[in-house]
């Protein structure tokens, strides 16, 4: 389950109704699918999409999805490195951005304008969506593996745009729930 920190606050999060109801305060939406377990994390991304057809539909019904798909990065993944240097940094996005965690460990934080920067480690059977304009970026985990279904309005608005403000330079790019495994 998703744990929410907040460190100006010295706040910790780790039930998924205060998390929920914490997140909605800042235009984050959250869920908890518990039926993680009845599809295996390494299905075949068709598998993966099929099972959660239901959720997937109700969210392209509620917002305006047109398309989803299945991302998959583990260490390996070639310029890992270059590609996340594109979501470190302090963004948004002329549309939403939702994802759910089927495999591995990614770390949101969400600055709102005006108030404290919430970081949000998700693991398989979180989802998350952050609405356009909204301030983030992401991190892997130390484990430096996700695997998550993407939803898109339009693929091409899922573009970054940076707010070049540094505020990401101030928070370690560390989860505080999944193990630490050091990458090289």
């Amino acid at each position: 389950m998703a744990i929410v920190d907040i460190p100006k606050k010295k706040t910790r999060l780790n039930n998924a109704e205060e998390i929920a109801l914490f997140l909605s305060g800042i235009g984050i939406d959250y869920e908890r699918w518990d039926n993680i377990g009845e599809v295996g994390p390494d299905a075949s991304d068709e598998e993966i999409l099929e099972f959660y057809s239901v959720e997937i539909d109700a969210l392209k019904a509620k917002g305006g999805y047109v398309t989803a798909d299945v991302i998959n990065i583990v260490p390996t993944t070639p310029n890992l490195d270059a590609m996340l240097d594109k979501f470190n940094k302090e963004h948004w996005h002329d549309e939403d951005e939702v994802r759910f965690i089927v495999k591995g460990h990614g770390l949101f934080h969400i600055a709102p304008v005006g108030d404290d920067v919430a970081s949000i480690e998700m693991e398989a059977g979180d989802m998350i969506r952050v609405p356009r304009g909204a301030h983030h970026w992401f991190n892997l985990c130390g484990d430096r593996t996700v695997r998550a279904i993407r939803l898109f309005q339009d693929v091409s608005g899922w573009t970054p745009h940076y707010t070049g403000s540094g505020k990401d330079s101030n928070y370690q790019p560390l989860c505080f729930g999944a193990a630490y495994i050091p990458h090289k």
